[in-house]
């Protein structure tokens, strides 16, 4: 509790901070009769002196992820529950949800086997440049392999990374 408190302390220290540098950068240069453009400059500077050291990449983290996340990710459809019953005639029938999830390694990727005719192949990318993610699920036919559905995800967060000081910025 105390550390959290010495946490939440420490955060608005450094949002006082962020709000001041700009501020005083300013009057700095109100002081040595610079004309306006030029105090803004010192603001900006100011700013960036307090910003950078510890939110370097929040921007280009957030741009990145807004980008692939409108080019790449989505989720496809390959086949249909309907299309598949047709091109597997009476096996639908036969298969049985498997209780205790097996883990394989497979050509794909690593895969959970979901019965006798379905894998659920998961791949994980990262970190890829500026903390970034790729997540990539598919249901797949293991007897021929076809891709049934693919869902492609990018995050930004550390929830595949080991606990300890890896996330953490000095």
């Amino acid at each position: 509790m105390i550390l959290l408190i010495i946490l939440f302390g420490l955060m608005a220290g450094y949002v006082a901070l962020l709000v001041a540098a700009p501020v005083w950068g300013y009057r700095r240069a109100a002081k040595k009769g610079l004309p306006r453009r030029q105090r803004q400059l010192w603001a900006a500077g100011a700013f960036l002196l307090v910003y950078l050291p510890l939110l370097w990449n929040w921007l280009p983290t957030v741009a990145l992820h807004q980008y692939y996340c409108a080019t790449e990710a989505g989720f496809w459809v390959y086949k249909t529950v309907d299309q598949w019953k047709a091109e597997n005639p009476a096996v639908m029938e036969t298969l049985v949800y498997e209780k205790k999830m097996r883990q394989l390694d497979t050509p794909y990727g690593e895969a959970t086997v979901l019965n006798q005719r379905f894998l659920r192949i998961f791949r994980y990318e990262g970190p890829l440049p500026v903390n970034r993610w790729r997540i990539e699920r598919e249901i797949r036919d293991s007897e021929n392999g076809d891709v049934i559905a693919r869902e492609i995800d990018f995050s930004t967060s550390q929830e595949r990374r080991q606990a300890g000081w890896s996330g953490w910025k000095f």
